[in-house]
């Protein structure tokens, strides 16, 4: 078990005066038994993060703590970590077998029999022990993966780092490959960072989020800290999916004007806007409603541009009547609900359910309202948060 603390970690690729940032000055701490996700879109940082925190890249600047340790200048064995990696990384001319107890043979003392053991336990918890003879190219991809993953149990770390692990799987293995990882990591309590660009993924097993772009931490936290209260326009249109719809506007008294229709502001709103003459409003595509008649001042007509039924709920695309160019935004309905293209209907969001963002930087400039329940959960985590930092 290990605590791991990023300290102004910096990763420079290029010579001096024409480098590459392409991780940015970034601070974090890891608690022991912590399950965390790196997550953002390709080219975010991510992965080489992780690399670092491994040994396989130096930063250009900064310090890596395992526990109180620095280990900058300490290679990958001597920081006690295992990996699991996309492409799963196993040698195809040995078994599963030998695959899995490889690494126990090359860098312990352990005998003959206790690796045997350690392997054959491992093999049991993840459902393959019965393919220990069979050769990789034998196996489907969800078994390659699962021998991928024993490999690294057996090894009994102080970290796991697991970089896209999923991403070769199709659909529905991927559900229950991240749930097996979940139950695993629950059980074992090692402290693990895994790398997605699949915010689903990120969403649904990480105890906190790590939110990069371009080399920049964009925000820390939980699933439901990221999802309800983004730090930023780019956390709120990376996390969730569909991501969230963003309308431009002027404010001009106390309402904001945008391509196609115009939003009365609450006095909330308007207080966090303050002197703002543009900002952005997002809105999550299930908080819009779709009707045939205008609910309230805030709806506007819009026209069904694309039904995209996915059971029983179902994303439609549509287009302000009056916008002065197209521009598609997605609102999320019951599945049961008749809809069809070309249809003309009134769409509207409450003012409760709106964020604001400042246009020029992005930063959350107003945070929607959330029912009680996720109020009480949200401000006992940001009171631990504080809690935690009086500590230290």
């Amino acid at each position: 078990m290990a605590r791991i603390t990023l300290d102004d970690v910096t990763k420079r690729f290029g010579e001096e005066g024409d480098s590459v940032v392409a991780v940015d000055d970034v601070s974090l701490e890891m608690q022991d038994g912590e399950f965390i996700v790196f997550v953002g879109p390709s080219g975010s940082g991510k992965s080489t993060l992780m690399r670092i925190v491994a040994g396989l890249e130096t930063q250009s600047e900064g310090d890596v703590f395992i526990e109180d340790t620095v280990v900058n200048q300490l290679g990958p064995r001597a920081r006690d970590i295992a990996m699991v990696f996309q492409n799963y990384a196993l040698y195809p001319n040995m078994t599963v077998e030998e695959n899995m107890s490889f690494g126990l043979k090359m860098s312990t003392d352990l005998s003959a029999d206790e690796i045997e053991r350690k392997v054959t336990e491992a093999a049991e918890m993840m459902g393959i022990g019965k393919l220990l003879d069979n050769k990789p190219g034998e196996l489907s991809g969800g078994q390659q993966q699962r021998v991928a993953l024993g490999r690294a149990i057996v090894r009994d770390p102080n970290v796991f780092l697991m970089d896209e692990p999923l991403s070769n799987l199709d659909a529905k293995l991927r559900t229950t490959m991240r749930t097996e990882i979940n139950r695993l990591q629950n059980e074992l309590g090692v402290t693990t960072l895994y790398v997605t660009h699949d915010q689903t993924e990120a969403m649904t097993m990480g105890d906190r989020l790590v939110v990069l772009n371009y080399g920049e931490l964009q925000q820390v936290g939980t699933p439901l800290e990221c999802f309800y209260r983004p730090a930023n326009e780019f956390v709120a249109g990376f996390i969730g999916s569909p991501s969230m719809n963003f309308f431009k506007g002027d404010v001009e008294g106390g309402t904001l004007t945008v391509n196609g229709f115009e939003y009365d502001l609450s006095e909330r709103m308007l207080s966090n806007v303050g002197d703002r003459e543009r900002v952005t409003m997002g809105g999550r595509p299930g908080d819009f409603d779709l009707s045939t008649d205008p609910v309230g001042t805030n709806s506007f007509e819009v026209v069904v541009d694309v039904v995209e039924p996915m059971g029983s709920i179902s994303y439609v695309y549509v287009q302000p009547v009056n916008q002065s160019h197209d521009e598609t935004f997605v609102i999320e309905i019951d599945g049961q609900k008749p809809i069809s293209e070309g249809q003309r209907l009134y769409a509207y969001v409450p003012s409760e359910d709106v964020h604001l963002f400042d246009m020029e930087t992005g930063e959350t400039i107003h945070q929607r309202k959330l029912n009680e329940d996720v109020e009480t959960v949200l401000s006992q985590r940001l009171q631990d948060q504080d809690a935690s930092a009086g500590a230290d």
